[in-house]
Formats: C-alpha cells, sequence, structure tokens
C-alpha cells in the first residue's frame, strides 16, 4: 500500500521539474540532473516504504510464529469421561507408600489440573462394582509427559490395595479435574494446612503453586501430624521451602511415636487445642486468613468437624470453632 502511493507521487514529482527546467533553459544539463535525482529519489522512497512494510509484516508473521503455544491438556472436565493411562513405573516412598508416574498418550501435552484441584481414578473388577477414588497428583500441573500420585496402603482399601498390587505397563482410568479450592496470588495473607497422612497433598498443591509464583507473598504454616517420622511425606520439600522462605513458610510436625534419637524437633501425641493456638494464625484477621484441613476423618472430627458431602462443608465445629475461628475462615479438603 504504501509503495504503490509513492509510486502514484511520481508523476507530480516529475512535473515540476520539468517546469524549473523550461524557466532554466540555459541549464539543460543541471536540469536533467535534477530529474534524475527525483526519480531516483522517488524510486528509493518506494524502495524503503516496500522494504519497511514487506520486512514489517515478515517480523511480525517470525513472532507470531515463535509465540510460545499452550500445550495440550490430557483432562478436559465435562463430558469428557474416564482416560487410561498406563503406569510407567514405581517408587517405594516408606513401608506403606508407593509413587505411582502414570504417563500421557502425548508426551507434550499437561495433566490440565487447576489450584486446587484432584483426579478421580477407577478400576473394576469383572462382575463387581467400580472402586472410584479421588487423589491429588504431587507432580507440577505445568510437567509434560506424565503424572504423579503418592498413595499410602490401607488394608482395607481397596483403590490403594489395587494400586500398590500394579506393575509397569498396567493401566489405570482417571477422571478431572475435580475442582477444590479455587487459588489466586495473594488471595489471603496467612493460611494453615492442619493435615494428617496422605491429606498432606492437596496442601502441597498450594504450597508449590505460592512459593513458584515471585509475585505470591502468602504466609503459610503447616501442622502435619503422622504416626512415625517415617510416614511424613514430602518432608524433604517442606524442609526446602523452610530454608529457602524461612520468614514465610513453618512446618511443625506431630507424631504419635517419637524417634528413638528424639531432641525436640517433634510435638509427639496428636494434634491439640493449645497447639493450634500457638501456632495458627489469629481468627481476627477476618478474610486475609484461611485454614485448610485434610486427614484421616479422626482428624475431621476433633480439628474441625467432616464435610456433609463433596459439595457441602458441613458446619465447623471441634477445635477451630473453639478458637473462634468462622465458617468462611476453614475449608475442608
Amino acid at each position: 500500500m504504501f509503495a504503490r502511493g509513492a509510486f502514484r507521487a511520481a508523476p507530480a514529482l516529475r512535473s515540476s521539474f520539468r517546469q524549473y527546467s523550461s524557466k532554466n533553459a540555459q541549464e539543460p544539463l543541471q536540469a536533467n540532473a535534477g530529474r534524475q535525482i527525483a526519480i531516483a529519489g522517488v524510486a528509493g522512497l518506494a524502495g524503503y516504504y516496500a522494504y519497511s512494510t514487506l520486512g514489517g509484516s515478515a517480523k511480525l508473521a517470525a513472532k507470531q510464529e515463535a509465540a510460545p503455544v499452550a500445550a495440550p491438556k490430557v483432562f478436559t472436565g465435562g463430558d469428557q469421561g474416564f482416560v487410561s493411562l498406563k503406569l510407567e513405573e514405581v517408587e517405594n516412598i516408606n513401608h506403606n507408600t508407593k509413587r505411582f508416574r502414570f504417563s500421557f498418550e502425548d508426551p507434550n501435552s499437561v495433566s490440565g489440573l487447576t489450584i486446587a484441584s484432584a483426579l478421580l481414578t477407577k478400576y473394576q473388577q469383572e462382575g463387581q462394582k467400580p472402586v472410584v477414588r479421588p487423589y491429588t497428583p504431587t507432580s507440577d500441573e505445568d510437567t509434560k509427559g506424565y503424572l504423579d500420585l503418592m498413595v499410602k496402603h490401607y488394608p482395607n482399601g481397596p483403590m490403594s490395595t489395587h494400586l500398590h498390587e500394579m506393575k509397569p505397563g498396567q493401566r489405570l482410568d482417571f477422571k478431572g479435574p475435580l475442582p477444590k479450592y479455587q487459588w489466586s496470588e495473594n488471595k489471603h495473607e496467612h493460611i494453615a494446612f492442619i493435615a494428617g497422612g496422605t491429606g498432606i497433598t492437596p496442601m502441597f498443591q498450594i504450597a508449590r503453586a505460592i512459593f513458584n509464583n515471585p509475585k505470591d507473598k502468602t504466609k503459610v504454616s503447616l501442622i502435619f501430624g503422622n504416626v512415625s517420622e517415617a510416614d511424613i511425606l514430602l518432608k524433604k520439600e517442606f524442609e526446602e521451602l523452610e530454608n529457602e522462605y524461612p520468614n514465610r513458610f513453618k512446618a511443625f510436625y506431630v507424631l504419635d511415636q517419637a524417634p528413638k534419637d528424639y531432641t525436640g524437633r517433634y510435638q509427639t501425641g496428636f494434634i491439640t487445642k493449645d497447639l493450634l493456638k500457638t501456632v495458627l494464625p489469629a481468627p481476627s484477621g477476618g478474610d486475609a486468613v484461611k485454614v485448610f484441613v485434610c486427614g484421616p476423618p479422626g482428624l475431621y472430627k476433633a480439628i474441625s468437624g467432616g464435610k456433609k458431602s463433596p459439595a457441602d462443608q458441613g458446619e465447623l465445629t471441634g477445635y477451630l470453632q473453639e478458637l473462634g475461628y468462622t465458617k468462611d475462615q476453614v475449608f475442608k479438603f
């Protein structure tokens, strides 16, 4: 467009130079030279515009081609249904917990999970009803090609038993994501996690999102109850957070059985009301404070009361209610 406009302007420029030469007939060589210079100038101007326009278009196209493309998502929710994933590897974490890595068909795809959300797992033995259980992956949501589950074996748990008996190469059905709590950066000033056993996995999902985001300045307190020191899952990851963010992350561990070389690093017994009063952010903080609870039924009963259903948080009872927290300040996974 710019080039054509420049060429249309050339006759007018040549005409003005002809008028100038007729008035100065005594200098034909100079006039002729002027015409040549003018034509050359117009041609150069047109070429410049053409180069600028075409070059700019090429640069824009190159930038568009170089723009990052969002990775495809394995789980899209809605009416998608279950997706079969292959078990790639199994790692023993402790005496009753294993990490299971399931691969995606497309190695460049990501899970599609949000913060915080979970996946529904399903398997069915012939002639029996399907077994369905939710799990929160411990792998990062942006990880391509696979997801990790950390699962503790419960003797009377049909899904955990099935998983612990699985071998690499076998497949398991997944569906999701199942939205739990919609997190956004700096949504609260100070949050607290009260967890027991594998109830730590949704807490880890939120903590990872917070500390992976330089813009998120949320403070985090963790109270984590377990039977023994060997049962503390993701301890290494939480210790790394505590070392890197000493002013924003603090973990407190409560054990039923203290280790032999116990030196006061752990509180023994159960998570008590006095401990919560000491380490939790005060309920007077209002919306700036949020307490998350996840663990076995006994923990819910003592700390917050249980949920009525996946969609109904139920009433707030237990230690948190006694300490003055409101229902809106507590979320039960």
